[in-house]
């Protein structure tokens, strides 16, 4: 169930990987901004459907029907949703095989953000969430 005092989408991610707290603003500023994007240590997950285990392990996309999107499909949802030219450039994302290849390349780097450029040991996914 969506959140009642939002009318419109949001992203969550972790607001504790300093790698994603930066993509995530780094985005929501070539997307326009009109997108919240907020961390989930911040955010009643539970209005919106989710957990912090879920919230832990990828970033979501909840949109205005309430329907929870992970990973991917999250940054596929959000240019879609941001219109324009970035729309097509979503909507290829949610069609195979790309979302497959892209689903692989989001955990790759997911399961690497602490690695990545600006990560830090704090961004690492908590070990029993690791393959």
């Amino acid at each position: 169930m969506p959140n009642s005092s939002r009318s419109g989408p949001i992203l969550i991610f972790d607001g504790d990987c300093a790698f994603c707290t930066t993509s995530a603003r780094w985005l929501q500023r070539r997307l326009g901004g009109a997108v919240p994007v907020e961390p989930w240590q911040f955010t009643d997950l539970a209005a919106y459907g989710t957990t912090a285990e879920r919230a832990q392990y990828e970033v979501l996309w909840v949109d205005e029907a309430g329907q929870v999107h992970g990973g991917a499909q999250a940054f596929a949802r959000w240019l879609i949703h941001s219109g324009g030219w970035w729309r097509p450039v979503g909507r290829m994302f949610t069609f195979p095989p790309i979302r497959w290849i892209a689903a692989g390349v989001y955990r790759l780097i997911a399961n690497n953000r602490d690695k990545m450029p600006g990560g830090t040991p704090a961004c690492a996914l908590p070990p029993e969430k690791m393959p």
